[in-house]
């Protein structure tokens, strides 16, 4: 008998059997795919700002390098990074854990917090990877459609509705991906107040996006300290200080939790890269004036993008008040037919055509559990977004 005969193929495991690949991260690599083989695409799917790292940052990685800062990092994070984000939450170093990104902090969290079928509730539409790292750690989502009629939000009664023996955490994202939906603090105490009804329930609240708000912006801990005791929020410097490759996300809850959350991270990645770490502290403590000037142009991007969909008989949307995401409506769309006769039946239809037509990168809304709508991102230059509009424009005019 042959080696091959024997030779067993390999079996995923059941709890990563229905996680795949984000279909943005799909999306975005198709689209870079396309371009490399000499394709004219143009890809709005990725959230990533397209502003450099601030120079001072980059020195500080500099210097930490050149200091030796180049060994093993406490697991938890370094001294200096927990304190300077504990620093500006008001709380001890021991409430602070630092992760290789806002993600491996939601996973860690989650990993260390559920049991198998416990349930997490999430206001839909909400961002991709929520529902997969939720499954993975054996945990069961519950969606609570929240539309456009209602901004979406959820609201009190949705909440109260959506509770049940096994609810363990409400998991808020706000300034929202993919609707760049933000909570009011009146908002965010009408929820408080359902909860306060329901002690088993905990909050985790991912506020990565809180220095691209076009209002004011209120953290689930201002809002309800009271509540701080099952409370862990979500942050890190990749959005606001455009440092996504630099990996560095961070918690801030119970000591308890966070000492759970160690424990994870310490038999998958250990502490996060030392060097990056050093960075985000100069991100932190250093000249904060950037973020209200890079907040003034994503609004003005906003606005452009904003505009120039609902100057599309075909499209709708609202008017976002953070993040750097315009979700919008493609439902009058759908059941047109291409100029082939191919018959558009979903919004995942509709951005295959966009990308094929006029090789434009968007990602459907059914990959945020909320269909009939596409999302995309605005943290792109104005001529690449005004270019974006055009072939869009262009895409829809073709639709009979």
């Amino acid at each position: 008998m042959s080696t091959a005969a024997l030779e067993t193929p390999f079996q995923r495991a059941d709890r990563i059997a229905a996680i795949a690949m984000s279909e943005i991260v799909q999306i975005s690599e198709a689209a870079a795919q396309m371009r490399a083989e000499g394709k004219d695409v143009l890809s709005l799917a990725t959230g990533e700002p397209d502003f450099p790292t601030p120079a001072h940052v980059c020195d500080a990685a500099t210097i930490a390098m050149a200091a030796g800062q180049t060994r093993y990092p406490p697991t938890a994070g370094t001294a200096a990074l927990r304190d300077a984000v504990a620093q500006q939450a008001g709380v001890d170093r021991t409430n602070v854990i630092i992760s290789t990104g806002a993600k491996q902090v939601l996973a860690n969290l989650f990993l260390a917090s559920l049991n198998a079928h416990d349930e997490v509730i999430c206001p839909t539409p909400y961002w991709t990877s929520y529902r997969d790292i939720i499954r993975f750690a054996d945990g069961n989502v519950v969606e609570v459609p929240c539309g456009s009629d209602q901004n979406y939000k959820m609201t009190p009664e949705q909440l109260e509705a959506a509770i049940t023996s096994r609810t363990r955490w409400l998991l808020l994202n706000s300034p929202s991906n993919p609707s760049g939906a933000m909570y009011s603090r009146d908002e965010i105490e009408a929820l408080g107040s359902v909860l306060r009804r329901h002690p088993h329930v905990w909050i985790a609240s991912d506020e990565i996006y809180q220095h691209i708000a076009y209002a004011a912006f209120t953290s689930v801990r201002d809002a309800l300290p009271d509540l701080t005791d099952r409370m862990v929020v979500i942050n890190g410097v990749s959005k606001a200080y455009s440092m996504t490759g630099w990996r560095i996300g961070w918690a801030i809850g119970p000591t308890a939790v966070i000492v759970a959350m160690q424990d994870v991270q310490g038999q998958s990645t250990s502490g996060a890269c030392s060097i990056s770490q050093a960075a985000a502290c100069a991100a932190l403590l250093g000249d904060q004036t950037l973020l209200a000037q890079r907040a003034t142009i994503f609004r003005a991007r906003r606005d452009l993008v904003v505009n120039a969909i609902n100057d599309d008989p075909l499209l709708s949307c609202g008017v976002p008040d953070g993040a750097f995401y315009v979700f919008a409506s493609c439902e009058k769309a759908i059941r047109k037919r291409a100029p082939d006769g191919t018959l558009i039946n979903s919004d995942g239809d509709f951005c295959r055509f966009v990308l094929a037509s006029e090789g434009l990168a968007l990602v459907p809304g059914s990959a945020f559990s909320m269909p009939g709508h596409f999302r995309l991102s605005y943290a792109y230059s104005d001529a690449e977004l005004s270019d974006g509009m055009a072939r869009l424009h262009r895409t829809t005019a073709k639709l009979a």
